[in-house]
């Protein structure tokens, strides 16, 4: 049996293959997830599992450089917000509109997994990242100005309490 981590073997391979610039979407219960796309459905019943749950055991194993999510969700939906602050790094956050969110973001998502949450614009969109410190940990390797913010910020600890 594995030891910790996710146990769900098919969200624990959808994570690992998460590259550079892929999409993971979390979404919530009523999600118009498209044919074709790698669908992982974990809703059980009404809010079970919770976009918190999820993100809860999904973001520590997952680099993220973007969040999108709909532009409603910081005024209209703070619990959600509240839980995405806890969960994933504010600076990273790029709220979209709606429409994005179910129809191009969707498109274009490598892996979408459906929550059984009852949430109010409560499909984010996860831009899988890489360790850039990891990357440029060579003194004689040159570091591209693009590169540098990701190097010179303080790290965000998922679910860490933060000051």
């Amino acid at each position: 049996m594995k030891r910790s981590g996710i146990l769900n073997a098919e969200l624990s391979k959808a994570i690992a293959t998460i590259g550079h610039g892929d999409i993971l979407m979390i979404v919530d219960a009523g999600f118009p997830i498209p044919a074709n796309a790698w669908r992982i459905d974990l809703a059980i019943s009404a809010d079970l599992p919770t976009l918190d749950q999820l993100y809860s055991v999904i973001a520590p194993e997952l680099i993220v450089e973007k969040v999108m999510f709909a532009s409603q969700v910081a005024e209209h939906n703070k619990p959600l917000y509240r839980s995405l602050t806890t969960w994933f790094d504010e600076r990273d956050f790029v709220p979209v509109t709606y429409e994005d969110t179910v129809g191009p973001l969707a498109q274009k998502a490598k892996v979408i997994v459906r929550s059984g949450a009852l949430d109010p614009w409560g499909n984010i969109a996860l831009v899988g990242g890489v360790d850039y410190k990891a990357y440029f940990n060579d003194p004689e390797c040159a570091v591209p100005d693009m590169y540098r913010k990701w190097l010179d910020r303080e790290p965000f600890i998922p679910g860490a309490k933060r000051r």
